[in-house]
């Protein structure tokens, strides 16, 4: 495994950002958003990497265990892709506002569907046809998991369920038009993803961003100066503490250390992210592999659980609901069973986690993966977790960086 405990630099950080992250743009598009998001985090993925791993290139592959930032550039991908599928649904049902199609198939030729992605695309419209919608509507919300896992609708209570539940979101939606009751729950989708996206990448992106301006011009940085000096608005130096011992006395747990709101109640998760700057400072100087490594995912978790636990949260499920939309909690139940994320040259995805996981409710009726509803936390914490797994067994895998999602209807 590459890395050594030497610190580069005199502590500084190594290839210090030549510019912040991009922030998400006023007036930009989501896939906009998401370019320069997902930018962002592969910039902040490779100066944290290079912290831990004195030997990393940016460009290269490293063999120490993967920072949280490291993952971020491929959920920020898929979620780009849940905003090119919003696009593609959009772009059927304004060329049907023009014509509508004649046939289920002409209206999915009409954005270029082919080849495996087109027959799960298709065989889901089908369905929602069969339960009624009009078919450009039906092949609009079709659409919507054209750059999902569309194997999973191989099993038909996973496609029954799921066409039923598209068929309930279409029906609920605040618009007297089809076309507008399909775009209702597409828009749905589309600002979920969004602002989820832009939300976690603020406040995790920019307390990165923060904490590397400090260091660099902070001098000799090691744990104890990162607990006691890092202004981070909203954290607490003495709940930052209680992390950090709690992650040095626990790193080596099984499981590892994830439900915080029991270890840690009322703290604020803006703490958990100073306690894992300091431990990947800890990290940096630690000598045997082992214990970075486990000093590394915890100090991932905790920055997940503030990702997760308080960031995206109000974008799943807002104080109050968009009077243009559906509900996101059921657009994103909808959802769950086609998850997918690519973390370079590694899938992950919801049905496969489900399936080795049991069956939740006891019902041979219902589909494990359809068991999951995407915007309850506890329904997505263990299998975050569990894609982090993954990635630490091959981690030179998530190095493989995601390209740029081009709008097709842009232009």
């Amino acid at each position: 495994m590459k890395g050594s405990s030497r610190v580069p630099h005199g502590g500084r950080v190594p290839a210090m950002l030549s510019t912040p992250p991009a922030r998400a743009a006023e007036g930009a598009t989501p896939l906009e958003d998401n370019r320069r998001i997902t930018e962002g985090y592969i910039q902040l993925a490779h100066v944290f990497q290079a912290l831990l791993d004195p030997d990393f290139q940016p460009g290269g592959t490293s063999g120490v265990r993967p920072n949280w930032f490291a993952f971020a550039p491929h959920a920020s991908h898929a979620a780009g892709k849940g905003m090119l599928n919003a696009a593609l649904a959009r772009r059927i049902l304004d060329a049907a506002r023009g014509r509508p199609s004649l046939s289920l198939l002409e209206a999915l030729d009409r954005v270029g569907l082919t080849g495996s992605v087109r027959l799960s695309v298709e065989r889901l419209s089908l369905e929602l046809v069969l339960q009624g919608l009009p078919t450009d509507a039906a092949a609009a919300l079709g659409a919507l998991t054209t750059a999902m896992n569309g194997e999973a609708l191989a099993d038909p209570r996973t496609l029954i369920t799921t066409a039923t539940r598209f068929t309930s979101l279409y029906w609920s939606a605040p618009a007297p038009h089809p076309l507008d009751k399909a775009e209702a729950v597409v828009r749905t989708l589309e600002r979920t993803l969004n602002e989820g996206n832009v939300a976690i990448f603020a406040d995790i992106g920019g307390a990165a961003n923060a904490y590397l301006e400090w260091r660099q011009s902070a001098g000799e940085v090691g744990p104890e100066r990162v607990l006691t000096e890092f202004p981070l608005a909203g954290a607490r130096f003495e709940e930052a503490r209680l992390a950090y011992d709690y992650a040095l006395a626990h790193a080596h747990d099984t499981p590892r250390p994830h439900a915080f709101d029991e270890l840690f109640p009322g703290m604020d998760g803006r703490s958990l992210g100073v306690a894992a700057f300091a431990l990947y400072e800890r990290a940096r100087l630690t000598a045997g592999p082992t214990e970075r490594e486990s000093l590394i995912a915890v100090a991932n978790n905790y920055l997940a659980w503030r990702e997760q636990h308080d960031a995206v949260q109000p974008a799943f499920t807002p104080a109050e609901a968009h009077a243009d939309e559906v509900s996101r909690p059921e657009v994103m139940r909808t959802m769950t069973p086609m998850l997918v994320v690519h973390f370079g040259t590694l899938e992950w995805t919801l049905a496969d986690y489900a399936y080795a996981h049991g069956d939740r409710d006891g019902n041979p009726l219902t589909a494990q993966p359809t068991e999951y509803g995407w915007a309850t936390f506890w329904d997505r914490w263990p299998p975050i977790l569990d894609s982090f797994e993954k990635g630490y067994r091959e981690p030179a895998a998530l190095w493989v960086m995601p390209g740029p999602l081009e709008d097709p209807t842009a232009g």
